[in-house]
């Protein structure tokens, strides 16, 4: 995102407030005067001074300073202006061209590893800007041994290699070996092992583009050929959160989405491939664990968060607002909003309409409570908005019986037992009219636990168990199953590097067809390889 205040801006305030005097430079005796504070400035230079993540940590900086917004601006959004390893900025006493000098050099070099790890957040202002900074302080900084034609240099470089004032690129790809050990095909109980070893890929290449510094626009791109290992039974349990529909490889824009504030409001434009995860305050997964739809989290959709979250998505507006220690989340997603046919469209089609509240315990704990009311003509009920099963049994996603109108309620809550380890827990349930004739019931739960930064900083060790959406017994639809299917789920993140991570997993799966098609217990085993940028 872009700053509010400009980098220009915020440099003349803050140098103003510490009382920094653009004058011509000295005389000799003046020079001699400052050989303390140069000596300052050289372990100033050299990075010696700590550097201050938050302008609270600033002892004699305070909110009712005048250029407090300033200082923020350059301690927090640019982080390139330290303070003293006392804490302090040293307000009370006049800053010299030395130190501010030596500022400046600190905020180009931040600014110039931005636009090299792919930030877009400096403006042409700024950088018109930096070349006005470097011409008026040009003496100081041949004085603390830059080279100026080298400082004009990077400013040129920078200019020369932003990707974009405004778009931010990032991508994430996933490479993947999995197999399935057990009977998960619909053979009369044939107990064999019905799938071969897969090695399969997604890659996703997002762009954020900022307007106004406040709004995001998401446009993100997405191919791979990663199928989910149990289709033959249907619905989508064991469903992996890099999983797809499609195994072509075909480049798709699979998610184009509005942010913007409305007052106290954040709101939600989705034109494509939206989801009520997308503004809803939080999914209350384990931490760790709720990466909804990537791939540095749990492996399935199922551990990932409560299924209530997969019905429905597509086209439509999200409302959150923040209300101190409650988030008040409401929106409306379309199935098929772009199709002019009969029993389509924004309203006349497949929809999800969602209502949440959460509410924030104290540091430690969380917890929501939800309402979803949707309506589905064809295909699957916890799908996204897809058309494919993401999450439940094959009969938990209607048994394709016709046109379902269903009044979901779910409950999920998170604590934190300490830093590094996580608990998270949903219940969901799910009273679906068939508009034909009968009711089913649907039902889900599950548990989980993680523990940050195990063996080393950035990797995840998650555990889950959880059931899957199933249909109970007691609807008013026959069905054959009887069975309630349970999956344990394991997996390990180890973080290679800032870019690279590799998880391995188990998912353990029971009764994957709720006993129906007379499958067996299945094992998945998982090797995830992602790469981020």
């Amino acid at each position: 995102m872009k700053t509010s205040l400009s980098l220009w801006k915020s440099l003349s305030i803050a140098s103003a407030a510490v009382g920094v005097s653009v004058a011509t430079a000295g005389t000799a005796q003046a020079q001699a005067n400052n050989s303390e504070l140069l000596n300052q400035i050289n372990t100033y230079s050299q990075g010696d001074i700590a550097q201050v993540n938050s302008v609270f940590q600033l002892s004699d900086v305070s909110p009712s300073d005048w250029a407090f917004d300033a200082l923020r601006n350059l301690v927090e959004n640019y982080n390139c202006i330290v303070g003293y390893p006392d804490g302090t900025y040293r307000g009370s006493r006049p800053l010299s061209r030395y130190e501010f000098a030596a500022g400046l050099n600190a905020c180009l070099q931040q600014i110039e590893r931005m636009i090299q790890s792919g930030g877009s957040e400096v403006t042409p202002e700024d950088l018109a800007a930096l070349r006005r900074l470097i011409n008026e302080f040009e003496a100081e900084l041949a004085t603390l041994g830059a080279r100026v034609d080298d400082l004009e240099g990077r400013v040129e470089f920078l200019e020369d290699h932003q990707f974009s004032t405004t778009t931010k690129l990032s991508g994430e790809v996933v490479f993947a070996i999995q197999d399935s050990f057990g009977d998960t095909v619909s053979d009369g109980g044939v107990d064999e092992d019905d799938t071969a070893t897969t090695f399969s890929d997604r890659v996703r290449l997002t762009l954020e583009t900022s307007f106004t510094g406040k709004d995001t626009l998401i446009t993100r791109l997405t191919a791979g050929n990663s199928a989910s290992l149990t289709p033959e039974i249907g619905g989508g349990v064991g469903f992996q959160t890099f999983n797809l529909d499609t195994d072509g490889n075909d480049v798709v824009i699979d998610w184009l989405a509005y942010y913007f504030p409305l007052r106290r409001a954040n709101v939600y434009l989705a034109a494509f491939g939206g989801l009520h995860s997308d503004y809803t305050s939080t999914t209350f997964g384990a931490n760790g664990l709720e990466d909804f739809t990537g791939a540095s989290g749990s492996l399935t959709q199922l551990a990932a968060s409560s299924p209530i979250y997969t019905i429905g998505g597509g086209s439509g507006l999200g409302f959150n607002m923040p209300l101190g220690p409650v988030d008040i989340s409401l929106g409306y997603l379309a199935d098929e909003a772009s199709s002019s046919a009969e029993g389509d469209g924004l309203f006349n089609g497949e929809y999800g309409a969602l209502a949440q509240i959460a509410f924030n315990l104290g540091e430690r704990a969380e917890l929501g409570v939800t309402y979803v009311n949707s309506y589905h003509d064809s295909g699957a009920i916890f799908d996204f908005g897809g058309g494919a099963a993401v999450n439940g049994t094959f009969a938990a996603n209607g048994l394709s019986v016709g046109d379902l109108e269903a009044n979901t309620y779910g409950v999920q809550g998170k604590f934190s037992l300490t830093d590094k380890i996580d608990i998270a827990a949903y219940g969901m349930y799910s009273d679906i009219n068939v508009i034909s004739g009968g009711d089913l019931d649907v039902y889900s739960y599950g548990l989980g636990v993680s523990f940050s930064d195990l063996g080393k900083e950035g990797n995840v060790l998650g555990l889950f168990a959880g059931v899957p959406p199933y249909l109970d017994g007691s609807g008013q639809v026959a069905f054959d199953g009887d069975e309630t299917p349970i999956q344990v789920e394991g997996f390990y993140k180890y973080q290679l590097n800032d870019g690279i991570s590799i998880t391995p997993g188990l998912i353990w799966l029971s009764n994957p067809g709720e006993g129906a098609y007379g499958e067996e217990d299945a094992l998945i085993g998982t090797l995830r390889t992602t790469f981020t940028f």
